[in-house]
């Protein structure tokens, strides 16, 4: 019998692919700023908070600006990204990620959403996977960013599963790290290389069912 209860899936980078939304909004708020924002740059932004995000870009920038100002420009910042996602369809989906949900229902698995992101719900709803968590944890039920673990171990709490039993699904390394800090298995969504500390990497969740990774799971533990 398998000793995973749940999974717990981060948003962006897994579930659906919003980096490029992100990118636009920051790119625009960089360059009212008078300087510019490259999409490298927004690699090293993934699992990370809104503020914590905007103080690095400021940093970069070579712009100073008062906790006020800050909240400000976050919110300004939200406003365009929240506009960008109110159109987004079923279509934007990462391949196997709704077929890997309904498999995980059918088996009675618990699933939670563990995402730094304070749109999560929306992006849920507008792309028709709502009904699919039982749990949602984002940026606003939590009060640490990632690596720090507390939105993957409130993901546990919520469903009434010791984090031994949870699996996460992740793209980012601070994610990986979060989990680990967690106590818990974490599949990397990407490239191994790059991310080398989870268990192990897929390029994408097209062809997985909750049996096949269950099972890839155990076979590692005993190894």
């Amino acid at each position: 019998m398998s000793t995973i209860k749940a999974f717990i899936f981060d948003l962006d980078g897994v579930i659906v692919d919003t980096a490029v939304y992100h990118f636009k909004a920051w790119k625009k708020l960089a360059n009212t700023l008078g300087f510019d924002f490259t999409e490298a740059q927004n690699e090293q932004l993934k699992g990370i908070s809104r503020i914590d995000s905007l103080n690095l870009i400021l940093g970069w920038g070579g712009v100073e600006k008062t906790a006020k100002e800050v909240q400000e420009l976050a919110t300004l910042k939200n406003q365009w990204y929240v506009e960008m996602i109110n159109k987004m369809t079923a279509q934007e989906i990462l391949p196997g990620v709704q077929s890997l949900l309904s498999s995980l229902k059918s088996a009675g698995i618990k699933c939670a959403l563990g995402s730094a992101s304070k749109n999560a719900s929306l992006i849920l709803e507008r792309t028709g996977l709502t009904s699919f968590f039982d749990v949602i944890v984002d940026g606003n039920e939590v009060s640490v960013s990632k690596p720090n673990p507390e939105v993957f171990l409130k993901g546990a709490q919520l469903l009434q599963v010791a984090p031994q039993q949870c699996v996460v699904f992740e793209d980012a390394l601070a994610g990986i790290e979060a989990a680990k800090n967690a106590d818990m298995r974490v599949i990397g969504i990407g490239e191994e290389s790059i991310l080398k500390n989870a268990d192990w990497v897929l390029p994408n969740l097209e062809g997985q069912s909750a049996a096949q990774i269950l099972n890839k799971l155990e076979k590692s533990r005993s190894l």
